[in-house]
């Protein structure tokens, strides 16, 4: 047998990807499953975004090799998007990045800046990415908790009560997932100084500012984060393309040519007609996020339902394409939601797969049709 590397030994299959197996046998058994457990979108994107990639495709350079830095105007969009919705303006020659989806960005910035032995503050819960990549680069992950009392926002005193010394990294995302909580200035100021002071490099993962978020923010925002910041974004959830694999990180011009050295060296730019259909996206106006937003909110509204219908509570002030729903007492996340899928055949993400301050939750997703839910409800009245 050949060995794998040690690395491996590190991580496991990623939940969703041994879930699904079950979930998708079931469903070949004639077993109606429902599923709410995965925030993969099920709407269209922009009808103009489609033509766009469609119309590319007779380009004379639409199957050459593309720039690791993206098209010019590509770069130009995302700079006049982040302009227009974040009021934060960046270059598009030296502080914009396209990503072949903001996922590759965790491992390209972990590349980048991190070495075996560097420690990196991950929260708990969060997005289990941060935590394997850590490991897959040779890093450690320091686990930060985030709970409901403090409305899942970093706790910088129980923070700084930690040595710090061998931390070189921090990855925030804000809005959060899973709970969809909503970041305020003052904890984006907070995390800005706390870089500055222990000189660590702060990476807010900003995928879902536009989904229910009447106030999209942006870290890079405050005065002074470029200096110690970086910002991942992603068309996947704003724009419905998340199967288009675009996204994008922005910050410092230095910091972003350290991480175009690993990008460039793991492939070869993103294809043409993505690139084409991106720019048509971002130019989008804001008659698309309204609606949007119209179809999730009527969608959460019925998840609401059903959470109460399970006995759960909730926030109604979260945002995202999720409802974080805290189970009642005593009840384990992993078995309730298998609980719920032999009996009512529904799929549900338990909290515990974000980490362990998300035992005794569950996450449901917005991204099922209106028809699924009201069969969900029924189901489980």
């Amino acid at each position: 047998m050949i060995e794998v590397a040690n690395r491996l030994h590190t991580v496991e299959e990623y939940y969703f990807s041994k879930k699904l197996r079950e979930v998708n046998l079931m469903i070949a058994n004639g077993k109606p499953v429902i599923n709410l457990g995965i925030g993969s979108p099920d709407l269209q994107p922009p009808q103009k975004v489609v033509d766009a990639i469609i119309d590319s495709l007779k380009s004379p350079v639409a199957h050459k090799y593309q720039s690791y830095q993206g098209l010019p105007e590509l770069r130009q969009a995302m700079a006049k998007f982040y302009k227009a919705n974040f009021k934060v303006s960046l270059s598009a020659n030296t502080e914009i990045l396209p990503l072949i989806g903001s996922k590759e960005g965790i491992m390209h910035i972990s590349m980048a800046f991190l070495n075996e032995g560097d420690e990196v503050l991950i929260p708990n819960p969060g997005y289990p990415t941060y935590q394997s990549v850590t490991k897959l680069v040779g890093a450690k992950g320091v686990l930060y908790n985030l709970d409901a009392a403090n409305n899942w926002m970093p706790d910088f005193n129980a923070i700084e009560q930690q040595d710090l010394s061998k931390v070189k990294l921090m990855w925030v995302n804000y809005p959060h997932m899973p709970t969809g909580a909503k970041p305020s200035k003052y904890v984006f100021e907070e995390l800005v100084a706390f870089g500055k002071k222990h000189n660590i490099l702060i990476v807010n993962d900003n995928p879902y500012a536009f989904i229910l978020n009447q106030e999209p923010t942006s870290i890079l925002s405050v005065d002074g984060a470029k200096e110690v910041c970086l910002e991942l974004n992603s068309l996947s959830k704003t724009f419905n393309m998340a199967g288009w694999r675009v996204g994008m990180v922005v910050g410092d011009g230095e910091l972003i040519s350290h991480v175009l050295k690993v990008k460039s060296n793991m492939d070869s730019g993103m294809f043409y007609g993505i690139q084409k259909g991106a720019i048509e996206a971002l130019n989008c106006s804001s008659m698309w996020f309204a609606t949007l937003n119209s179809v999730y909110q009527e969608r959460r509204e019925l998840v609401w339902q059903l959470a109460e219908a399970l006995n759960c509570t909730f926030s109604r002030d979260a945002s995202g394409m999720f409802v974080w729903a805290k189970l009642p007492a005593y009840m384990k996340s992993e078995e309730y939601i298998d609980m719920i899928l032999k009996e009512h055949h529904i799929f549900i993400t338990p909290g515990t797969i974000f980490g362990s301050q998300g035992e005794g939750y569950i996450r449901f997703s917005l991204c099922a049709t209106t028809e699924d839910l009201h069969e969900a409800i029924t189901r489980v009245l």
